[in-house]
């Protein structure tokens, strides 16, 4: 099984060595990854210059632009032969409810999907994390089951993972994306010339944390993996601005 990795944090981050190195054990893995932190660059591409490509003492290939541009590149260029799958992560926090909007790690994820290729986003929900490893597990139990059972077709998960010893895991929920309550006012703050800059504030706490969400099921302990889709069309609008444009 051929497998496409990358993220958002960054080629030399843990959690994307830890994920190259357990998906090895299972199959031919090319990392083609940022070279330096793009968290939160969500699904831009870069088109107002050329881009590099260049590769770590690692191996890992790691280009100059977004997580989305470094999924185009290797699809849609890079690799002989289009992966199988593409996995992205394992990102250095959690990706829950309104956080793939903004996501780089679920971004790159998508573009694979939007490519045509099946697409896992992987995340480790701890701030700091620690347990890279039980992410890594979880990600090759999945394409493990993947092998023995091919999705119909691309398929976009997003799967949290609590940042917890893989044995202390209670399991794993199919969920829903839950939602935060708007993000904390932003920081300011002064540069050595006098000058008032701005830090973007941390998101907010959950506000839709029931049951079948994403939220609930990593505090809980469980492995969260949520189906996504592209669609952003509001259908239960459309028969109300029809009528309100008539």
């Amino acid at each position: 099984m051929k497998f496409l990795l990358s993220n958002d944090d960054g080629y030399f981050a843990p959690g994307l060595a830890a994920l190259a190195a357990e998906l090895g054990k299972v199959g031919e893995v090319t990392v083609v990854a940022p070279e330096r932190d793009r968290s939160g660059a969500s699904n831009s591409l870069t088109l107002d210059r050329p881009l590099n490509v260049r590769q770590a003492p690692s191996g890992f290939s790691y280009v100059n632009g977004t997580p989305t541009d470094c999924v185009h590149l290797a699809v849609t260029g890079l690799m002989a032969q289009a992966p199988d799958i593409v996995l992205t992560g394992i990102n250095a926090g959690p990706n829950m409810g309104d956080d793939t909007i903004y996501s780089g790690t679920v971004a790159a994820a998508t573009e694979a999907y939007l490519l045509g290729v099946p697409a896992i986003a992987l995340s480790l929900a701890g701030r700091p994390p620690l347990h890279y490893a039980t992410a890594a597990r979880i990600a090759r139990e999945l394409v493990e089951r993947l092998q023995r059972d091919p999705w119909r077709g691309a398929m976009l998960l997003n799967v949290n993972v609590p940042d917890l010893p893989y044995e202390q895991l209670k399991g794993v929920r199919v969920c829903r994306l839950g939602r935060r309550h708007k993000a904390e006012p932003v920081i300011p703050a002064q540069n050595p010339r006098g000058e008032t800059i701005w830090w973007v504030g941390p998101p907010g706490s959950a506000q839709d944390a029931a049951e079948d969400t994403d939220f609930w099921a990593v505090s809980n302990g469980y492995v969260a993996i949520t189906p996504l889709q592209i669609d952003l069309t509001a259908f239960k609008q459309l028969d109300f601005l029809a009528g309100w444009l008539a």
